[in-house]
């Protein structure tokens, strides 16, 4: 019989974790708990036993993502040109934020555990090579850190969610972002917005 009980708690948490992915995809970061225990045809209480936090469950729906996002970030240390790596890598993650509502909301830091975020420890991890790199190479400021990026993107994307367009919105303060705001450029160790 324990083994029937593991086999059935596998399939919930799978299905849950499918309803909960469509879900988040539709409604964001904030979507019904009790609808997705209702449409996966589990109790609430399952759905807690599995996902214990809101936390816990987006940063489970945005699993597969993180590990994409950390690959292609290995993918980019390859390029030659270590801003333009950087700079697509972080261009990746605001669409990946933007196209998944629950994405930004997994990155986000908790005022009370800050770097609290399995998500984001993951991207931490995979984006430090590329941001120590470009800063080796003078293409960012020696302070930035993977954190400060990451906090961006999560302001950036969670600021335009409600847009008409969000997408091309997150997209242009992202630009917006990288340039900065004074018409200066070509200052050494900025960030210069690309071409594209």
């Amino acid at each position: 019989m324990p083994d029937r009980l593991r086999a059935d708690a596998r399939r919930n948490y799978a299905r849950i974790l499918a309803v909960a992915g469509e879900e988040v995809a539709a409604h964001g970061p904030n979507a019904s708990l009790e609808r997705i225990a209702r449409v996966a045809g589990v109790g609430s209480a399952t759905v807690r036993r599995h996902f214990p936090t809101r936390r816990a469950l987006l940063e489970a729906v945005a699993k597969d993502q993180i590990e994409a996002l950390g690959v292609r970030a290995g993918e980019l240390l390859g390029e030659a040109d270590s801003r333009e790596a950087l700079l697509t890598w972080l261009g990746e993650v605001v669409a990946y934020c933007v196209a998944t509502g629950g994405l930004a909301a997994a990155l986000a830091y908790d005022a009370e555990a800050v770097h609290d975020s399995a998500c984001a420890a993951d991207l931490m991890r995979a984006a430090d090579p590329l941001v120590r790199r470009a800063a080796r190479d003078g293409v960012v400021a020696q302070d930035v850190t993977v954190a400060d990026l990451l906090t961006l993107i999560v302001g950036i994307t969670t600021a335009t969610e409600r847009h008409p367009d969000p997408a091309a919105q997150a997209e242009r303060l992202f630009r917006l972002a990288v340039a900065g705001v004074s018409p200066l450029t070509g200052q050494p160790g900025s960030v210069q917005p690309s071409a594209s």
